[in-house]
């Protein structure tokens, strides 16, 4: 009988890819590690206990079927590995990358439970979908025979773009419109080159645009077009325009110059890294070069804004966090890899005013304690008398969160109902919002969430939409078909 290649995880530890040395990586924006080679892969798979219940794919958003991958990768079948993966997940190789798996497939790994390490998951699936579009695996959207029906997709983000190649894969006409000159949402400006690159996105985003998905950049609807004027030019729309209203605060000098949020300061970066002319890098205004940054936030926005500064060289790089490391949103890795680069973390602190007349010049705080839980389960922060201090800061970075925009009123469209905390209301029977033919998914339903979560509702509701098209196409032309 042929050595079992699974459950070795008793003999071979956890690994993750090399890190770049601190030193090289926190002076460019590449990813920080290169990724496993072959036998690293192959050796991380092969600790996949192959439970009976699987707990990585059941905690997945995408339910991938993680444990059967790992086996082919371990047995060296990765074109299979490949193959399999794609079958749940329109962009493995980026989830792979910015999923936060301590949290998800592998923070649920059995083989974490009793003591030995998670198989690293996201860095096998990375390692997969990167050697198959290396050796040429990825193959071109196979896109069905044509129905005549048209359908326009707002938003070119994570979302968006799953729907419009489930769809296109269909035979329907697709159309996508985004304000951005470049497709991929936050994967193309929101998230820095060190976490996930550029050509990483681009790739997937000019294979659509090959499958003949028609991408209309630089578009905002409700000021080059109404929903009205789309919903007369299409058979059914899909509105995933994410969430982009930054959170603010209210305080003494928020308004002070210096004080800039947190997804302005990413695109302009972004921006930067692809080569464009960004006047806010000319005129120092959203640059941290010499700097001393305060970034206000705990989630992987704010861990990006703090990484993002460094290898801007900045002066020196704090984050404020109202909780403690414990109870922070973001991923401890993302931590550790902020502590590493130089980012000094001040833990149960919150701003209480901006310094400054004409441009900040520091953050008055004040030291916090953690009270009873509040209604998300967390212990709510409360201020503690009489700690209150000053930090200096020439560029403080809000990073807060992001709320919905004014749909309604920014599409023209005041019949598009939503809920009480602005995100758009849907039948989830069938993700469709009050407005027949009109579909909405991801962050613009659920809330500022994930990339992987996202990619869910755009495969889910590509089938809604689907099913409304079939229903709408007269009997005959189904049989025709």
């Amino acid at each position: 009988m042929a050595d079992n290649p699974m459950l070795k995880f008793v003999i071979r530890g956890q690994s993750y890819p090399d890190k770049r040395a601190v030193t090289e990586r926190a002076r460019d924006f590449s990813e920080i590690s290169h990724g496993f080679a072959t036998s690293g892969a192959e050796d991380q798979a092969a600790r996949c206990s192959q439970c009976g219940v699987p707990y990585c794919s059941v905690h997945c958003p995408l339910h991938n079927h993680i444990p059967d991958w790992l086996k082919l990768t371990a047995e060296g079948r990765l074109r299979e590995a490949y193959e399999l993966s794609n079958m749940t997940s329109t962009m493995p190789e980026i989830c792979g990358r910015i999923c936060p798996q301590d949290r998800l497939c592998e923070g649920n790994c059995v083989i974490e439970f009793s003591g030995h390490g998670a198989v690293t998951i996201g860095s096998v699936e990375k390692f997969i979908t990167d050697t198959a579009w290396k050796e040429g695996w990825v193959e071109p959207v196979l896109v069905g025979e044509a129905t005549g029906l048209s359908v326009g997709v707002i938003g070119a983000g994570p979302g968006g773009l799953t729907t419009a190649e489930y769809l296109r894969a269909a035979g329907h006409e697709v159309h996508v419109y985004d304000r951005y000159d470049r497709a991929g949402g936050l994967l193309t400006y929101g998230i820095p080159g060190f976490k996930l690159e550029k050509d990483v996105v681009m790739r997937r985003v000019k294979r659509l645009e090959e499958a003949g998905i028609q991408f209309h950049l630089g578009f905002e609807v409700g000021r080059d077009a109404s929903l009205a004027d789309l919903r007369e030019k299409h058979d059914a729309i899909l509105i995933a325009t994410g969430v982009y209203k930054a959170r603010d605060m209210k305080m003494p000098g928020v308004g002070t110059q210096g004080v800039v949020k947190a997804l302005d300061f990413l695109t302009a970066s972004n921006k930067a890294s692809f080569g464009d002319d960004v006047p806010e890098h000319e005129d120092g205004s959203l640059l941290a070069t010499g700097k001393d940054v305060v970034v206000i936030g705990g989630g992987d926005t704010a861990m990006d804004c703090v990484r993002t500064s460094i290898r801007q060289g900045a002066k020196s790089v704090r984050c404020l966090y109202r909780r403690d490391r414990e109870n922070m949103p973001g991923s401890q890795r993302e931590v550790q890899n902020a502590e590493e680069e130089g980012v000094e973390f001040i833990w149960l602190t919150a701003p209480i005013a901006f310094e400054g007349t004409e441009h900040v010049t520091g953050v008055k705080i004040t030291r916090m304690r953690l009270g009873q839980p509040d209604a998300s389960g967390r212990r709510a922060p409360e201020p503690d008398p009489g700690s209150e201090a000053s930090i200096p800061a020439d560029l403080v970075i809000k990073a807060l969160g992001f709320d919905p925009e004014e749909l309604p009123t920014m599409f023209g469209e005041p019949s598009l109902a939503v809920t009480r905390w602005g995100t758009l209301r849907v039948d989830h029977r069938n993700m469709m919002t009050s407005i027949d033919g009109v579909f909405a998914a991801g962050d613009i339903v659920r809330g500022a969430s994930l990339v992987v979560w996202a990619i869910r509702d755009g495969r889910d509701v590509a089938d809604h939409i689907q099913a409304y098209l079939q229903a709408k196409t007269p009997a005959k032309q189904r049989v025709a078909a």
